[in-house]
């Protein structure tokens, strides 16, 4: 950061603190207000005949809540060490773009019933915008080379999408148990199965969550996490999309997962994603 011109730290300062204010005032209102929409609406779908679906009910009830929290004190942070990031500490940008992502990863799993359940604009891809904007604007003020820039975005924006919809997997995989045939016992390994590719998709998201602050900075130690993190995904979503045809979502996970190898597995986007293959190069 201390290398980034001081003009690019008043804007990186400037934004943390519009977004931060944004995360602590606007968002715990959107929030509620799409709570709200996605409850009415899966309750219409409930009583129109889909019982297995009152599960969601109270998963949404807490999840969309829990998500308020995080954000408001991530949007709390970011105010507090704004000056911080315009003095050029450096720790300021890992921690920022950990703080950024909170919000455009959350938004993004509260849209996600907006597909299923509820009609009119979706309010949650408001809170999404509200993270990305500090979240692509860090990566682009820092100095860097160009192509550099370019490939983090590109990895981290994928490593973003990746552990949103692996949160998902995991809450749809909540939802299905709750109200599966013969609760609370399973009647086959497609059963069981459902109950372990949630779970090894929310263990991932840890490690994809972790490797952001890492990968921000080109640390080999946030590559490590990102890919097992990814990888692991893959091992589970790919063979589940053959046993599970109902839905696509394993085959979406596993697209996104390759994504995310792509970008940082292909040597030319590693030499430039990571400081130390780029100083050898």
């Amino acid at each position: 950061m201390k290398k980034t011109s001081q003009k690019n730290r008043m804007i990186m300062s400037i934004i943390s603190i519009v977004v931060g204010l944004l995360m602590v005032t606007i968002i715990p209102f959107l929030v509620q207000t799409s709570l709200e929409r996605v409850l009415v609406g899966l309750t219409e779908h409930v009583k129109a005949g889909n019982p297995t679906f009152s599960s969601g009910i109270p998963l949404f009830d807490f999840f969309y809540p829990i998500w308020r929290a995080v954000i408001f004190v991530a949007g709390a942070a970011l105010i507090v060490i704004s000056q911080e990031i315009k003095k050029g500490e450096e720790w300021t940008y890992q921690i920022g773009m950990s703080l950024f992502a909170l919000p455009a990863i959350g938004g993004m799993f509260m849209f996600l019933p907006y597909v299923s359940w509820v009609e009119g604009f979706p309010l949650p891809m408001l809170i999404s915008m509200i993270g990305l904007t500090g979240y692509f604007s860090f990566i682009f003020l820092r100095k860097a080379e160009t192509m550099q820039k370019w490939v983090r975005f590109a990895a981290l924006t994928f490593i973003g999408m990746l552990s949103t919809h692996a949160f998902t997997i995991g809450i749809g995989a909540q939802r299905t148990m709750a109200t599966r045939p013969g609760y609370p016992f399973y009647q086959d390994f497609t059963w069981w199965l459902f109950n372990w590719v949630g779970e090894v998709n929310w263990v991932a998201v840890i490690l994809l969550f972790m490797s952001i602050p890492l990968l921000a900075i080109g640390k080999r130690k946030g590559w490590w996490l990102a890919v097992i993190g990814t990888i692991a995904i893959l091992m589970i979503d790919a063979p589940t999309q053959f046993i599970r045809t109902k839905t696509l979502d394993y085959l979406y996970g596993s697209l996104l997962a390759l994504g995310v190898l792509f970008f940082t597995m292909v040597p030319f986007f590693k030499k430039h994603l990571l400081e130390d293959e780029a100083a050898e190069a």
